[in-house]
């Protein structure tokens, strides 16, 4: 059982610093053409540091709070996979930009998905047989 929560802690750790990184970029972007441009950025980084915190809430009681996992899958991974196969489609960014950032994120909705059902399975094992 051991092994299940390290992999839920894990999960919350990559998320958070994951989009820790994602908020930086936002705040402090290599270029911003247009206040719109920055103030949507600026907006966009205030939730993601939200999220931030909320996975390292949610690693204070790793079992208890799995659920923010799910949250995370879906929608907000799952939005960006979206927002990257539309940037795609419509020709704002190419093939071999998009790839790796959906490759990365599909992992990420792994890892996130098995912790989330580790979580789950040692919820069962503390509750008992359901009579």
């Amino acid at each position: 059982m051991n092994n299940r929560v390290i992999w839920l802690r894990v999960s919350y750790w990559v998320g958070a610093l994951v989009d820790t990184i994602a908020a930086l970029r936002m705040l402090f972007p290599q270029s911003a053409v247009g206040v719109e441009y920055r103030y949507a950025l600026s907006i966009g980084a205030a939730l993601m540091l939200g999220w931030v915190f909320l996975l390292i809430w949610a690693d204070r009681r790793p079992i208890e709070r799995k659920g923010v996992l799910l949250l995370t899958l879906f929608p907000v991974v799952t939005g960006i996979i979206l927002a990257e196969i539309y940037a795609y489609i419509s020709g704002f960014m190419g093939l071999e930009r998009v790839l790796p950032i959906i490759m990365f994120l599909f992992g990420l909705c792994i890892l996130f998905a098995f912790s989330y059902w580790n979580a789950r399975e040692i919820k069962l094992q503390q509750s008992g047989p359901v009579t």
